[in-house]
């Protein structure tokens, strides 16, 4: 049936059938529903917080989990993760006073119930249990229990620790304390980020659309994806670990996509109200057009955060469940609850323009093909200079990116934390004051039955070793024992890894395996680099696909990926320049630990790759729907990027000043995440999209287009793209751009009036 033969509407528009007739039907209705089913989200989702982990950084199939549990198991004594600096004010820490009042600290704590293995300076004499300076020591004890268990069994016991006592004044650290501030802290962090990002959001929405009507449109829908990730969230957690850090993403990306898609769709709506159909009608082409581009953007987005399914970190996997969660659900709430609020609406949606206040009253009209003019101009001169602008920004972006050359990784610690958070000063003093290295022992459990003449053995050939500055043990139970080695250099350093190895490397007549903080690392770094190029390979063939079927191109899906990959290289260069080497640590406010936690590169290039192609989305689609209807491939270049440019430049910043909300955590990878991110969409949105893109296509012709026979015919029975799939291309038989009520060629309708371009 051709739109001509279509069913009118009184208003003699063409009655919307299919998707846009099942979202609009009762659109009263659809929003009543939708209204109860995120008020049950709000109770379901209640409490997620508190249930959720702030670990998940090891490979639960690593030699080092299999030795930390059985070493928990059968020597808790080992592996304690409670530690009580007492501080006695200058007196020396064997005085009589203090020694009874230390002793008596000692014997309550291992009377409290869920704590095991507990030992002191005052009960060993353990010179690694007093600092140097002879007026602080510590009482150590482990917490059994899960990380919910164990931050319970905290919350009831250190308040009767911490403080004074007598002559001494006791501090709770250990890395259930480390793990309890973490949680914590990204929790009143998360509520402190909504109330900077919200208000601010809002008024960037009103600059862009002028409207508060259509401004409030964008934040809803992203509540609403927000509370129902969290509701997702909840869910899991009864049968998996999730993340802590997991809530920000849901933040970041709830706000972020949401209004980024409904940016896309009220825009579009706006627009067709202004060639004079009627809502219904406005939000069938709206469906058809921006709604298709939403759902190829949301399905882009959702298959890189899928590919941190891969990794067996639970801190990845959470990442990849919150993100696919609240992207589908964003999407969806963009394509089903935004169309019924927009018939309901209809013209309303451009009523309660505040900036009139300040233009202190209508706004004067602009001249004729003003609206874009700007993005149009800036489109000509980088594409009549486009190898210029190509060399130049490929050069730009590596040169950024070159200190990612130098990364070092590391493990998350104490120094993740604000400088006076309880838990890190206690470390702090334990890196700084006592002897050894603390926290970088490695444990090596033997497990089958050896003599002890076998232990004996084992023990020189490990004290042989050239990284390993002292030996203690065996402790043997049953037919286990257990050694602990001290590296002679830096916790996680190169020689502490390499001692790694050649611990696991030695031969002997039972079985061991290696724990430890380097041990932790090394089984980490091994995990993620087995299993990345599977992650890479999956987000790369998959989004070759999806931007094929969109495009119907073999050279525009490949352009996208490597353009999008080279956006992130600005991110990389920075998180090393700032996070690791400490540039700017005085001024953002975070300790340097020197390293970069694993799993963060690859957590923020599948988040930031993801928003890249969202981006890539929104220009290519539209590029696309004017070639198909001009055949022109500068002008649909400029056009594209005169329709989209400030649309997406306007997204992109809402985007990061959510990311950068994000940032101002004082947990130092949540900062990380939000300003590494930040800058990665402002780069991709404001460089590549802007300059890189169009000078690329300029140079790469109308072979952009190009596809074999068979793909060909692929695309013309499965792909789909955003415009009318009838509209004839002007260079068709017969064609032409007459066919709609205003030609595209016209300037922009005075509705989209906001930032200049938008």
């Amino acid at each position: 049936m051709t739109e001509v033969d279509k069913p009118t509407t009184p208003e003699g528009g063409a009655r919307p059938g299919g998707w846009t007739r099942f979202v609009t039907a009762r659109p009263r209705l659809s929003l009543l529903l939708a209204l109860v089913v995120t008020a049950l989200a709000v109770l379901a989702g209640s409490g997620v917080a508190d249930r959720l982990g702030s670990g998940g950084w090891e490979d639960p199939a690593a030699e080092s989990t299999y030795a930390t549990k059985a070493l928990e198991r059968e020597f808790p004594d080992s592996q304690p993760n409670l530690l009580l600096l007492v501080d006695t004010h200058g007196a020396p820490v064997d005085s009589p006073a203090v020694a009874a009042e230390a002793k008596s600290l000692a014997a309550r704590l291992a009377e409290e119930k869920g704590v095991t293995g507990v030992g002191s300076y005052w009960g060993t004499g353990s010179p690694a249990l007093r600092a140097g300076n002879g007026h602080e020591a510590l009482i150590a004890a482990r917490i059994t229990g899960d990380e919910k268990a164990a931050a319970d069994t905290l919350d009831r016991i250190a308040p009767h620790y911490r403080g004074a006592h007598g002559p001494v004044t006791v501090r709770v650290g250990g890395m259930v304390a480390v793990r309890h501030d973490m949680q914590t802290i990204i929790k009143e962090d998360l509520a402190r980020a909504e109330l900077i990002a919200l208000p601010i959001t809002l008024v960037l929405l009103v600059m862009v659309f002028g409207s508060a009507i259509a401004a409030l449109l964008p934040l809803g829908i992203g509540i609403v994806a927000i509370l129902g990730t969290n509701a997702v969230l909840r869910a899991l957690t009864s049968f998996t670990d999730v993340s802590v850090f997991a809530m920000n993403l849901t933040t970041a990306l709830g706000l972020g996509l949401a209004i980024d898609y409904a940016l896309f769709i009220v825009r579009r709506f706006r627009e067709e109200l202004a060639t004079g159909a009627d809502p219904l009608t406005a939000v069938g082409t709206t469906l058809r057009t921006a709604g298709r581009t939403v759902l190829f953007s949301a399905l882009t987005v959702a298959v890189s955060l899928a590919a941190m399914l891969v990794f067996p970190q639970y801190f990845l996997r959470s990442f990849a469940y919150a993100g696919m969660a609240v992207v589908l659900l964003a999407a969806a709430a963009a394509l089903i609850l935004l169309p019924a609020a927009l018939v309901l609406l209809g013209h309303r949606v451009n009523s309660l323009d505040l900036r009139r206040m300040f233009r202190g009253g209508a706004r004067p009209p602009r001249p004729s093909g003003a609206e874009g003019t700007a993005w149009a101009r800036t489109a000509t001169l980088v594409m009549r200079r486009a190898p210029l602008f190509a060399v130049a920004t490929t050069a730009l972006l590596i040169v950024l990116g070159l200190p990612f050359t130098g990364v070092k990784f590391g493990t998350a610690d104490d120094r993740q934390l604000p400088a006076t958070a309880e838990s890190h000063v206690v470390q702090q003093h334990i890196r700084q004051g006592f002897p050894g290295n603390p926290g970088g022992d490695l444990e090596v459990l033997a497990e089958g039955r050896a003599t002890r003449a076998q232990y004996a053995a084992y023990e020189r050939r490990v004290a042989a070793l050239p990284e390993v500055a002292r030996v203690t043990g065996p402790l043997v139970k049953g037919d286990s024992a257990y050694f602990t080695v001290q590296p002679g250099g830096e916790a996680v350093g190169d020689g502490a890894q390499r001692l790694v190895g050649d611990l696991r490397a030695l031969r002997t007549p039972f079985d061991t395996k290696v724990t430890g903080t380097a041990a932790v690392l090394v089984d980490s770094k091994h995990a993620i680099a087995q299993r990345l190029p599977w992650a890479a390979v999956f987000i790369a063939v998959v989004t070759l696909f999806l931007v094929f079927l969109l495009t119907g191109s073999v050279l525009i899906p490949l352009q996208a990926v490597l353009l999008n990959a080279l956006s992130l290289t600005a991110m990389f260069g920075a998180v090393v320049w700032v996070f690791q080497d400490g540039h700017l640590s005085g001024l953002l406010g975070f300790t340097s630990p020197g390293s970069i936690e694993t799993t963060l590169p690859v957590l923020m290039f599948c988040v930031a790759f993801g928003l890249s192609m969202d981006y890539g989305v929104f220009l290519l689609s539209r590029i696309k729907e004017e070639y198909d209807r001009t055949g022109d491939h500068e002008r649909s270049v400029r056009l594209g990027l005169q329709r989209t440019g400030g649309l997406i430049t306007a997204a992109a910043v809402i985007l990061a000043v959510v990311m950068v909300a994000i940032g101002t955590s004082r947990v130092t990878n949540t900062k990380m995440l939000g300003l590494g991110i930040a800058l990665a969409v402002l780069m991709d949105a404001m460089v590549v999209r802007s300059l890189l893109v169009p000078a690329i296509m300029r140079l790469t012709g109308r072979a952009t287009w190009w596809a074999p026979t068979p793909l060909r015919r692929f695309h013309e029975r499965f792909g789909l793209s955003e415009g009318d799939p009838q509209a004839p291309r002007s260079d068709a038989p017969g064609g032409g751009v007459g066919n709609r009520a205003t030609s595209h060629d016209e300037p922009e309708p005075a509705l989209q009036k906001g930032p200049r371009g938008v």
